[in-house]
């Protein structure tokens, strides 16, 4: 396409009409559920501390463009609001390809008193309502890892995990002197996700890739942490939230020696946040949709771009 005509939208206007009548839909499905919309501030003054997420800073202002509403949402629980959800626009440097954007739509909602199960068969009715009923399945993270010929991910020493991803080549280099989550991660998106089943989720992720999540009472090893994948493509990603501040606050600071260690830049930690969950968040598990690959998995899209108005070099 010539300079000149780059003004022009990347996506059909008839997708971008659909969008829109996709959004209605989403807002349909949860407020006819008592689930209240709200709207949480895009820039504040914390980014996240996990080391896999890269926040954008505005450079103005020293404020960072959130990568998700969740911290503040959980304020707005604490207070009393109750169930809510909220659509919006999400940030994250370092992100930009095929099934990736810098800027996002996303989905995001909580549910006071559900279980990690619970929300999953709302998610399940949800994904129905988009791409069209479907069977649906679930395994762990650890069966994932054993379906794709791979050692136990919670077990594994970190001389298996490198001669496991040394047996798979892939177009993803492996870090440089990767430390067992890096592993951990590499493996799971390079060879585990794209084995996986159409619709699927998969749960109880080891807990050291799960700060925003409760423990699995039956093997703290685990977290009550879930991910729904289309055609090996992550489109959610939910928890059974911890509500413990203390706890909390020890993982922060765990990702921060992380990010210490990689040469990361340390992220504070967001004190409002733990206040909020000092003060008390109620039981309740949440759950973040990225809308974009949604929309692009219900056309049958080669790429975001199909969907986005404007994608990032367009901007």
């Amino acid at each position: 396409m010539t300079a000149g005509a780059d003004w022009r939208p990347g996506a059909p206007l008839a997708m971008l009409r659909r969008r829109a009548e996709w959004l209605a839909t989403l807002r349909g499905f949860l407020d006819e559920r008592g689930i209240v919309e709200v709207d949480t501030p895009l820039l504040a003054r914390h980014g996240v501390t996990d080391p896999a997420i890269e926040s954008l800073q505005a450079t103005t202002s020293g404020y960072w463009l959130q990568s998700s509403p969740e911290y503040a949402m959980k304020r707005l629980i604490a207070a009393g609001l109750g169930d809510c959800y909220q659509l919006t626009r999400a940030f994250r440097a370092g992100e930009q390809g095929r099934w990736h954007n810098p800027e996002f739509t996303l989905l995001e909602w909580y549910r006071r008193g559900y279980s990690a199960d619970d929300l999953m068969d709302e998610l399940w009715q949800l994904t129905d309502v988009l791409l069209g009923p479907a069977p649906m399945e679930r395994c762990t993270y650890q069966a994932a890892f054993a379906a794709a010929g791979l050692p136990d991910p919670l077990s594994a020493s970190t001389g298996e995990l490198v001669t496991a991803a040394q047996a798979h080549p892939a177009a993803c280099p492996l870090p440089r002197d990767p430390d067992p989550r890096e592993l951990l991660d590499w493996l799971f998106s390079q060879v585990v996700a794209p084995q996986l089943p159409g619709r699927c989720l998969v749960t109880h992720y080891p807990a050291d890739q799960a700060v925003l999540a409760r423990l699995d009472p039956r093997d703290p090893r685990r977290a009550e942490r879930f991910e729904l994948f289309v055609d090996g493509l992550e489109m959610a990603n939910g928890f059974r939230e911890l509500t413990d501040a203390r706890a909390l606050r020890e993982r922060f600071e765990t990702d921060q020696a992380i990010r210490r260690a990689r040469g990361q830049p340390v992220m504070a930690i967001d004190e409002r946040l733990l206040s909020a969950l000092t003060a008390g968040l109620p039981d309740c598990a949440g759950v973040a949709v990225g809308l974009d690959r949604l929309f692009a998995r219900a056309v049958g899209a080669r790429s975001l771009a199909e969907v986005i108005a404007f994608v990032w070099d367009r901007a």
